[in-house]
């Protein structure tokens, strides 16, 4: 889990210290992106979360929680590829950095300060990476410059996973829709940019031929509240 998800599924309760006896919904489940390609690397950035689809389609798609970039800095969308795989990588420090923090070196190697953590792989857009972290309170948060950020144990998990020239696509996407048997799920997350609506879910509704599935007192409740996990919306006959 990342800080968002937890926040986000228990409105009102103190992320760091919950009163004793507090009831705490951990959010297991996800719809994942829609791709064609496999393997590929989708990652949903208002969900604060990578998505990786391996080759064969029975195989289940593994997910990380992710820190992305912060305000002004922003993890750019679009569709890149992994051009490079890096282990114990250093860290050329960005040089807006070192005009703005007196005494940063140039590069800090690798090692315990890293903030690129144990492993890194490296985009076609060159100044992107996904990579790990020194500091996993990031994830879940607006915590980098830029680059896409790992637990420590899941870059490693994913290092080992992909190879170079992995299609990697990086979304906008606070509104997921899905079913399950006649069941019908919406997963919305409250974003800055892109903020979801109740006409944008109608409209992915209606693309699927699922609107006369679903209870529309269900949906607006689900999009007012945000809970950033799927919720279903099946009208009851």
């Amino acid at each position: 889990m990342g800080y968002n998800a937890i926040v986000a599924a228990n409105s009102g309760v103190d992320p760091f210290i919950p009163k004793p006896g507090t009831i705490i919904t951990i959010p297991t489940a996800w719809i994942p992106p829609t791709t064609s390609v496999r393997p590929a690397i989708i990652v949903n950035i208002p969900e604060f979360r990578l998505y990786y689809f391996p080759t064969e389609v029975p195989v289940a798609v593994v997910t990380f929680p992710l820190g992305i970039g912060d305000e002004g800095r922003e993890t750019p969308t679009g569709t890149y590829a992994v051009i490079e795989k890096i282990a114990n990588p250093a860290w050329y420090v960005p040089r807006s950095i070192r005009e703005n923090t007196r005494g940063f070196p140039r590069v800090v190697p690798p090692g315990p300060k890293n903030p690129m953590g144990s492993h890194a792989l490296r985009l076609s857009r060159n100044n992107i990476l996904i990579h790990g972290t020194n500091r996993p309170w990031g994830i879940g948060r607006r915590s980098s410059h830029g680059c896409l950020r790992l637990y420590p144990e899941d870059i490693v998990r994913l290092f080992k996973l992909v190879e170079t020239g992995i299609q990697v696509v990086i979304v906008n996407q606070p509104l997921k829709i899905s079913e399950r048997g006649n069941s019908v799920f919406i997963e919305v997350h409250g974003f800055e940019d892109g903020e979801p609506s109740v006409g944008k879910a109608m409209h992915m509704l209606a693309d699927r031929n699922l609107l006369g599935r679903t209870d529309f007192a269900k949906l607006i409740r689900a999009i007012k509240e945000k809970k950033g996990m799927p919720v279903e919306i099946t009208v009851e006959w």
